[in-house]
């Protein structure tokens, strides 16, 4: 058989998708290629643009250190869930039940912590195992069941929320020690020194940087191997530039405020452990196969409902650690806690580039999907706009990415 050479011209891969053996046939029309690179890379173009815009609005607040610092803080809890949610929605399922699972995972970690005086650890081991229960909850009425993922989510909304009113008994237990607070509002700083600046904030923006880099670099380099579609290296080079940038800035800010967030931290850990878990391990692909074509997925010898069954574990698991950091942030657990967030964990995904039809999506695209909604919903606040014009425009903004996508699939079936 006769091997074809890769060009750089070749049609983009969606991004996240599962592994393609066709090797598409290159064009040298700009605007093609032009549309194509924008499909892969236009949600980091457009968050760019965002912060720009609202840098310009707000003069310079938006990305002052302490603002810059705040908006880890309030949104680090979604972008957790939004790891999970991800990952769910490529294998074409979705949970409608996190933001009740945060509230009763935060619930037993008062009860545990605030009413019966344990350690504050245990208080975080017990929500996590909670977390994790509800998950294989919903794994089961899903993978071996086999009822809708909408209407069990659906379903465990309700209950996990009745659950909350009765573990709290219809009140708030605060608050909570430092040690525990400190998961989501504590710092390390002065590890290395600095005139002014934490040293150590910079150095380990320096090394996520890299290893960004090198990650990408090899990706192509396997995308290539395989003869599989890339994106033109000119752009592959921007991209990677312009996420270094924004990274070292954020770094900078945060180092001239309080130093590095131990959340933001945890953050990292996660992202980088579930880029690795779903781009480059069996299970991985196998998520992406039952997300992409179910029935080649079940037919290539994918134990689907195995997988099912743990990617709801695993959205559980990711629920219990949001819970913990929102508790903590908080310093304490409140009945309503968690309200409307499963909404915007979704709305993370699919503006990160997640299809609605399931096999497409990313990490790293849910997490800037994650950073897009809270640096509009912060801009908007400090612009000091209503509530329900800023629900107006997140509402807006998720249809028009959902509407995006459909539009890229419309667009490739009519030019095959």
């Amino acid at each position: 058989m006769t091997s074809t050479k890769p060009t750089e011209k070749a049609e983009l891969a969606p991004s996240g998708s599962a592994p393609s053996v066709a090797l598409h046939a290159g064009t040298s029309d700009p605007r093609t290629l032009i549309m194509r690179n924008l499909q892969q890379s236009g949600i980091y173009v457009a968050f760019v643009a965002l912060v720009l815009l609202f840098a310009f609005l707000t003069d310079g607040v938006l990305l002052s250190p302490d603002n810059i610092t705040n908006i880890v803080l309030q949104y680090s809890h979604i972008l957790v869930l939004a790891i999970g949610m991800v990952i769910l929605i490529v294998a074409g399922h979705i949970d409608l039940s996190v933001g009740s699972v945060v509230a009763l995972t935060g619930a037993v970690s008062a009860v545990v912590v605030i009413q019966q005086d344990y350690p504050w650890w245990l208080g975080v081991v017990a929500a996590i195992a909670v977390g994790v229960a509800t998950g294989a909850w919903h794994g089961f009425w899903v993978a071996y069941v086999g009822m809708p993922a909408f209407i069990v989510t659906l379903a465990g909304m309700l209950l996990f929320r009745g659950l909350t009113l009765q573990v709290l008994d219809n009140i708030s237990l605060s608050p909570f020690p430092s040690q525990y607070n400190d998961i989501a509002i504590g710092f390390l700083n002065g590890l290395l020194g600095g005139q002014g600046y934490d040293a150590f904030t910079l150095l380990i923006a320096a090394i996520a940087v890299v290893g960004y880099a090198v990650s990408v670099f090899r990706t192509r380099l396997a995308r290539i191997r395989y003869q599989q579609s890339v994106e033109s290296f000119p752009l592959f080079v921007a991209r990677v530039l312009l996420v270094g940038a924004v990274v070292m800035y954020f770094a900078w800010q945060l180092a001239h405020s309080r130093g590095l967030p131990i959340v933001l931290l945890i953050l990292a850990v996660l992202v980088i452990a579930y880029g690795l878990m779903t781009q480059n391990t069996v299970f991985g692909r196998q998520v992406y196969a039952i997300g992409g074509n179910l029935s080649a997925a079940t037919l290539s010898g994918v134990k689907v409902r195995k997988v099912n069954f743990w990617i709801f574990v695993n959205m559980g698991l990711l629920a219990g650690i949001a819970g913990v950091i929102y508790s903590a942030r908080t310093s304490g657990a409140q009945p309503g806690a968690g309200n409307m967030f499963e909404l915007d964990a979704i709305a993370a995904a699919f503006i990160g580039g997640a299809a609605v039809a399931g096999g497409v999506g990313k990490v790293t695209g849910a997490i800037v999907g994650g950073l897009f909604m809270a640096v509009m919903s912060n801009g908007m606040q400090l612009e000091g706009i209503d509530q329900s014009t800023q629900s107006v425009v997140k509402g807006l903004v998720l249809l028009l990415a959902v509407a995006f996508d459909i539009y890229n699939k419309r667009r490739a079936g009519a030019t095959r």
